[in-house]
Formats: structure tokens, C-alpha cells, sequence
């Protein structure tokens, strides 16, 4: 026994917090719930009242990324006027977030892919991909986008961020604020109805 406490006050929070930290520091081979026990001040054997192992915390890391990135997606579309201005909003929000959370962003996405993936976690990536197709079933019923399998035009402008995010992951933020709506206005003439 270390003699450390074992109660703390949120101590999933506590432990997330910290290995989302080590996961952007060190990647994902680096973290330990001994050693995020370690960090928080409580026994070795507390984190495993939360996280039965290390695959249930990176799981509860990537639904914790695709809630945070969902809800700022949804603020994003419900500030919008029209379709444009929306894939604009969404499009800052999806490049924010990915520069600056890339580790995370690896981790949700594989993750979301790996074969034990958790229902929770599909659910999460569900309602991701819903917010995407409301603005293009919205643009579609204003007469925004054209006429097509709204879930393939979801698709092209979901890849279409992701793309522009991982291309430029190096790229200065002023270069990206520049660009970014040019990357909208080809994706979104490609949308209008002709």
C-alpha cells in the first residue's frame, strides 16, 4: 500500500485531464493509469473505479474529443446564415480543433476504427456526422446545395476538412485563416445547383 488516498473529488476528470496532457506530450505509448495515479495523488489501484484498463481510458479520451468537437461544431451551424457561412464556421472550428488537439485527433479516429470500439463511441462519431448532414440537408432544402445523397455530400466535406487539416498541420494560423475560405468557396461551388 503507497498510503495515498484513495477517494478524490473528480477523479475521472482528474485522470482524463492528465492523460489527454501525456497524450499530447508523449503520445499514447506513454500513458500509464499508475503513473496518472501517481499525478493525482491517489492509490495506484483508484483509476481502475473509472477505467478498467488502458484501452477504456483512451476509449473514454476519444468520446470525450468527439463530444467536445461536436458541441463546438453545433454552436458553429447554429450561428450561420446560410449553407457557406456555415461549412465556413464548421470548417474553423473542425482546423481549430485538430491543430490544436492533433493527438487527440489521431487517438478519436483510431479509436473509432479499432474492432473493440465501444458502442458509446460510435454513437458519439453518429452525432458528429449528423450535425455535418443537418447543414447539408438545410442547404439542400433552401436550394444551397444541390440535390444528391446528402450523406456522400456530408462525406466529400467532412474529408474535405480533415484533408485540409492534416495537410496543413505545419502551416502559421494567419495562413490558414487566408485559406480556409477559399477551400470553402471550391467545395461549396462544387455544391451549387447548376
Amino acid at each position: 500500500m503507497t498510503g495515498r488516498p484513495y477517494h478524490h473529488g473528480d477523479l475521472r476528470a482528474v485522470l482524463l485531464a492528465g492523460a489527454e496532457r501525456t497524450l499530447a506530450e508523449r503520445g499514447p505509448g506513454a500513458l500509464s493509469l499508475r503513473e496518472l495515479a501517481r499525478e493525482a495523488g491517489v492509490s495506484h489501484a483508484a483509476p481502475s473505479r473509472h477505467f478498467r484498463d488502458k484501452t477504456a481510458l483512451l476509449d473514454a479520451l476519444a468520446l470525450s474529443g468527439f463530444e467536445r468537437l461536436t458541441e463546438r461544431l453545433d454552436a458553429a451551424a447554429s450561428e450561420s446564415g446560410d449553407t457557406r457561412g456555415g461549412l465556413l464556421a464548421m470548417g474553423r472550428v473542425y482546423v481549430a480543433f485538430a491543430l490544436g488537439n492533433a493527438a487527440l485527433l489521431d487517438l478519436m479516429y483510431a479509436r473509432k476504427h479499432a474492432p473493440d470500439s465501444p458502442g458509446e463511441l460510435t454513437a458519439a462519431v453518429g452525432r458528429l456526422l449528423e450535425t455535418v448532414l443537418g447543414m447539408i440537408a438545410e442547404g439542400q432544402r433552401a436550394g444551397e446545395v444541390a440535390a444528391g445523397d446528402p450523406e456522400s455530400i456530408a462525406f466529400t466535406v467532412a474529408s474535405t476538412l480533415h484533408g485540409f487539416a492534416v495537410l496543413n498541420s505545419t502551416t502559421p494560423p494567419e495562413e490558414i485563416d487566408r485559406s480556409l475560405p477559399h477551400i470553402i468557396d471550391v467545395l461549396a461551388t462544387g455544391l451549387v445547383p447548376r
